[in-house]
Parts: structure tokens; sequence; C-alpha cells
């Protein structure tokens, strides 16, 4: 368990090829570029990589959870891309969740995923909201000491 923990800290490769273009928008959140949250910063970079979106959104929404302060878990996405034109939802869901297989497997716990073309993004640029955490331990008082205990 702690290898993965240690996998999801270790920090983003700097000799990552650079993007053939730049995005048209990219919303930086959290200072992704700042080195101290390394798991945002691969999804953004590999998202751009694998789909060249016109428009990136990444927000860390593991605070909203019951997990410890700066954690990098529970995330949501905005991608709208050209290459999502003539695929369905679901292959488009593929195609983000392919380009995050690393991360997905180790250290993200949940990722909401908004991939839109560009025309459905000129039409309607709305931003779905997060539902308030219901699950896991978030009325469990006891997880401060339960981690502790699992530190010791």
């Amino acid at each position: 368990m702690l290898g993965r923990v240690l996998l999801c800290a270790r920090p983003v490769s700097t000799t990552l090829p650079a993007l053939t273009r730049p995005l048209t928008h990219s919303t930086p959140h959290m200072d992704p570029g700042l080195g101290g949250r390394p798991v945002e910063t691969a999804i953004r970079t590999k998202l751009a990589g694998a789909l060249e979106p016109e428009h990136l959104e990444v927000h860390n929404e593991s605070h909203m959870h019951a997990v410890p302060p700066g954690s990098e878990s529970h995330f949501r996405v905005l991608v709208v891309s050209p290459r999502f034109d003539g695929l369905s939802l679901i292959q488009r869901h593929r195609l983000v969740n392919e380009a995050l297989r690393e991360e997905l497997s180790s250290c993200v716990h949940a990722l909401a995923i908004q991939a839109k073309t560009p025309a459905q993004w000129g039409s309607n640029p709305s931003v779905a909201k997060s539902p308030p955490c219901m699950g896991g331990s978030k009325g469990d008082h006891s997880v401060d000491q339960k981690l502790t205990a699992g530190r010791e």
C-alpha cells in the first residue's frame, strides 16, 4: 500500500515532450505548475498531450471528501476537444480514462468527466457542479484517529 501512495506522490517528469500546439484555454487550479500538485499536473499534461483540447479544466475536489488535507484523490475534468467529434459519450470517456490509466490504477479514487466537442462547448459553455460528498467516511468523526493509527 505504501508503494502505491509513494507512486502517487512522485513528481511529473520534466522530460515530457512539448505539446505540438498551445492550449487555447487551460485553467490552472491550486498552482499545478509549482510542483505541489504532482497528480493534478500529470492529469493536465497527459490530457493535453493525448486529446489536444481547445479548453481544459482540472479541478482537485479532494478537499470535498473525507481525505487528509492536501490529498489528490478526487478530480473533475472538463475537456473540449475536436478528437471527440463523432464519438459517443462513452467513447469520449474511454479516451480520457485511457490517457489517465496510470493515475486511475494507483492514486485517483474518483474522476468526474465532462467531455465535449467544440460545437457543444460553443453552444453551452457550462461546467457541471459536483454534489456534496455523501459516502465513505465523511460522517465518521473518528477518521483522524484511524489515519493516525495507520501511520504508527
